[in-house]
């Protein structure tokens, strides 16, 4: 199967979403079944405790958050990417606020917890997903951004973000435990 036929800068081709799930390079992204959500709720978690992103390792409130993708997708959009029916990584989309929402204004959606195994780290899978995102977010009406929060750490994911034409908005840092000053969220915007 051929990539998706439109084309758009630099010649990359995106991906289309809602309509089902599209090919990108050796696997495929669309919206997380049930039986994906353990699997990805699993690789959020490690990808988070192998890059030493969360404070308090296994004991990590967060870590709860980052493996229950049922709960993100009763009010989320959840995005997988699959390969050969192996999960290889996802990120959640958060069109238009709502209660997954940390940052997003009218007008803008939000991505959250994008994750890649490590064993599929460098395939694409992570600059697809947020493609994934931004094409998602133009079928939303009325949304005019697409906007996001990363650990200063996070320096792959703001690579992917930035070649993707993102652009670092410090104003809206931002700080999710104000007891403990150095976890200030870096935060960064596409406009559509």
């Amino acid at each position: 199967m051929g990539p998706p036929s439109s084309l758009v800068e630099g010649g990359r081709r995106p991906l289309s979403y809602p309509c089902g799930r599209l090919r990108a390079m050796d696997f495929t992204i669309g919206p997380a079944g049930p039986e994906e959500y353990d699997p990805l709720g699993e690789i959020t978690a490690q990808a988070y405790l192998r890059d030493g992103l969360l404070d308090f390792g296994e004991s990590d409130a967060y870590l709860g958050e980052l493996r229950d993708v049922a709960k993100r997708a009763a009010t989320a959009e959840v995005l997988v990417a699959v390969a050969d029916g192996r999960v290889l990584g996802g990120v959640t989309f958060v069109p238009a606020g709502g209660p997954m929402a940390d940052i997003a204004r009218a007008g803008e959606a939000e991505i959250r917890m994008l994750a890649v195994a490590h064993a599929a780290r460098g395939r694409g899978v992570g600059e697809a997903l947020v493609r994934a995102c931004v094409d998602r977010a133009r079928t939303v009406e009325g949304c005019a951004r697409v906007v996001l929060s990363s650990q200063r750490a996070m320096r792959s994911a703001h690579r992917i973000y930035e070649r993707l034409g993102f652009l670092r908005t410090p104003d809206r840092d931002w700080n999710p435990l104000p007891d403990l000053d150095d976890i200030t969220l870096v935060t960064y915007q596409f406009t559509l």
